[in-house]
């Protein structure tokens, strides 16, 4: 069981607490538990968690759900102004994704030695976008873990 702490209102450690609750229902449904909130001006406009094996789509990734949510609440294709929050590294196709929106900030939790974009090229974001990595880093993990053991 993951213990719940309590974190300093629109920190980055509060956004991402945000995120792991919805790395919980990915893996309530049996989804690697990867989950992305959108923050703009300390507000969520977006909440995702992967899909892939519920909607049997290999695109469906945490990053990509939660681009396209934002993306209907802003009416508009770009985030120039958006933080997303996600629990792991994305791979590089959400980098890809996050370099078309235009991304103002990534924050990201655990580090993707497998697949993560950084294996590839860090340039593979849109250069005005920020990066911020390691936060809740271990609850991420431990999501991660269970997940796998299951598997296994």
């Amino acid at each position: 069981m993951i213990k719940q702490s309590i974190y300093k209102l629109y920190s980055d450690e509060y956004f991402m607490n945000e995120a792991l609750k919805e790395a919980r229902k990915a893996l309530e449904k049996d989804e690697v538990p990867i989950g992305a909130v959108v923050v703009i001006e300390n507000r969520i406009i977006a909440r995702a968690h992967n899909l892939t094996e519920t909607l049997n789509d290999v695109t469906a990734h945490a990053e990509m759900q939660a681009f396209t949510a934002a993306s209907d609440y802003l009416g508009g294709k770009y985030l120039k102004e958006c933080i997303l929050f996600v629990t792991l590294e994305p791979c590089i196709m959400c980098a890809g994704a996050a370099f078309w929106t235009q991304l103002g900030k990534l924050v990201y939790g655990a580090d993707d030695k497998k697949r993560g974009y950084m294996l590839i090229q860090e340039k593979l974001l849109h250069p005005k976008t920020e990066v911020v990595s390691g936060i809740l880093s271990e609850q991420s993990v431990i999501f991660i873990k269970k997940f796998f053991e299951k598997k296994r």
